[in-house]
């Protein structure tokens, strides 16, 4: 096998002419045109000068070409780094320079922004946008739909994904190619998807789930997708008849069930609900299955492991819980001070070891050392327990992560820039329950002594330097914060206050 994750996912469909994605026009894109786009691709991006082992960072609109430019970098061992759509300049330039990106792709509109950035670290900036148009495109066409597979191994990086720390400072985390290919082949037999799957996809494909989750299975499944822009409730309720699957974070959820025209028979057909990236309301869980008959089944994975557990594809799926431990992941919960595994039902840090789990940090091996034990087990900082019968529930998290419509927002990042405003002495930012988004920003100010905070100013300010889902929904301009003994901020005394403002 010379490129395992490319032979496993995309080479073995050359020459089908079976429906790979289906798009919003009532148009398919067949499995082999898919891949001569992607042979376009990597010959395009070759010329570009980007060579194996390089990194290729894309901040560009979900597309078909936006998928073809994944499996381009796949079969050349070029490694993949997605970016949000909503990062702004100031972001992107961190990303861009941390991982000495080669070559960048973004959307026409955010070009200007980004030429700046691309000259700082001499890279190459081209555009590619979600119709399917741009300097990239312009390149590509010219160039023949045959490339020659790239040999990699299993153990080779094929993907960078950035992930924040309490410390703000964002970590790219290197995934290799047997992380990505065992979690999917994993996923396929778990949860049983075949040829004649047709997965509903209207996530984005800039993180874990809606790329590495939901297309790896469907290539390695040798399935179809019905590829959304996005999560349209127009579209999605359209298009239900029309699949087999779904996967999806909670607000999907919530939003389908305020939507009159959901109902059982629209889904009759459909096989599986799929929630994760943010915990699920229990009685999100009890009226989808009163209104469908369908139970979702809740799954747990984080952008350094894939995923490691799900509740059963058959058996009781247990709400409230992300069920257990997928077949070759290694599962304990323990002492966060000692690391010593817990007694059954004890609260601790869920550690995790398995093909899933990534290679490090990018050029961090201290952080990596500080996560990443000699034994194989990574420190998930994620804190839960498992009960007598097995199942995985998470109760918290570790670190003051808040994760607001599937997206995680890391606080320290938020504080950091607040911090800096005119007449901000101090801030502090929690996550307070939303309904629809399962928490959203809250951010508290303390004034410097004798001075008064413009919020007006200040939003203004966060949003040029933040994404709009990180920029705070509220904020509370308070005298004091609540400190220990030791001087820490205590959040949970914040997150307690402000929850039912």
């Amino acid at each position: 096998m010379t490129n395992p994750l490319f032979d496993k996912l995309f080479g073995k469909h050359a020459g089908k002419s079976t429906p790979f994605l289906y798009l919003g026009d009532d148009t398919a894109l067949s499995h082999d045109a898919f891949l001569k786009m992607t042979a376009r691709f990597a010959n395009a991006i070759r010329k570009l000068g980007v060579e194996t082992g390089d990194r290729l960072a894309v901040q560009i609109d979900k597309s078909p070409e936006a998928l073809a430019v994944y499996a381009a970098c796949v079969q050349s061992g070029i490694v993949f780094l997605p970016l949000n759509t909503g990062y702004t300049a100031d972001e992107v330039d961190y990303f861009v320079g941390n991982s000495g990106a080669k070559l960048v792709l973004c959307s026409s509109k955010n070009r200007q922004g980004l030429i700046a950035v691309a000259d700082t670290y001499n890279a190459r900036l081209e555009t590619l946008d979600g119709d399917g148009t741009g300097s990239f495109i312009d390149i590509a066409q010219d160039q023949s739909d045959d490339f020659d597979t790239v040999e990699r191994s299993g153990d080779d990086l094929a993907a960078f994904l950035y992930t924040s720390g309490t410390t703000g400072r964002s970590k790219g985390a290197m995934l290799t190619q047997d992380n990505l290919l065992s979690n999917a082949l994993t996923l396929v037999d778990y949860w049983q998807f075949t040829s004649k799957d047709v997965l509903l996809h209207a996530l984005p494909i800039f993180h874990t789930h809606g790329l590495f989750v939901a297309c790896n299975i469907t290539l390695a499944a040798g399935g179809a997708m019905i590829f959304l822009p996005k999560f349209d409730i127009d579209q999605v309720i359209e298009n239900l008849p029309r699949s087999t699957s779904m996967m999806g974070v909670p607000t999907f959820y919530s939003r389908l069930l305020d939507d009159e025209r959901f109902t059982k028979d629209r889904v009759s057909h459909m096989r599986l609900f799929v929630s994760g990236s943010a915990p699920l309301l229990a009685d999100t869980h009890i009226q989808f299955e009163n209104r469908t008959g369908h139970r979702i089944l809740e799954r747990y994975g984080m952008t350094e492991t894939n995923m490691n557990t799900s509740n059963p594809y058959e058996g009781e799926r247990r709400a409230g819980t992300v069920g257990f431990p997928l077949p070759g992941v290694e599962l304990k919960v323990c002492d966060p001070e000692t690391g010593i595994e817990v007694p059954t039902g004890d609260i601790g840090v869920i550690e995790v070891r398995g093909p899933n789990i990534f290679k490090g940090y990018w050029q961090m091996p201290e952080k990596t050392k500080e996560e990443l034990r000699s034994d194989g087990f990574f420190i998930t900082g994620d804190l839960g327990k498992i009960d007598e019968y097995g199942y995985v529930t998470i109760v918290g998290r570790n670190k003051d992560l808040i994760i607001s419509g599937g997206y995680n927002i890391y606080p320290k990042e938020i504080e950091l820039i607040l911090d800096d405003q005119p007449d901000v002495l101090e801030s502090a930012v929690v996550g307070v329950p939303h309904a629809d988004f399962g928490e959203s920003v809250l951010a508290i100010l303390v004034p410097q002594k004798g001075m008064q905070i413009n919020i007006a100013a200040i939003e203004e300010n966060v949003r040029k330097s933040l994404a709009r889902f990180k920029q705070p929904k509220r904020y509370e301009i308070v005298e004091e914060l609540p400190r220990n003994t030791m001087g820490k901020v205590q959040k949970n005394i914040l997150r307690d206050q402000y929850k039912d403002k």
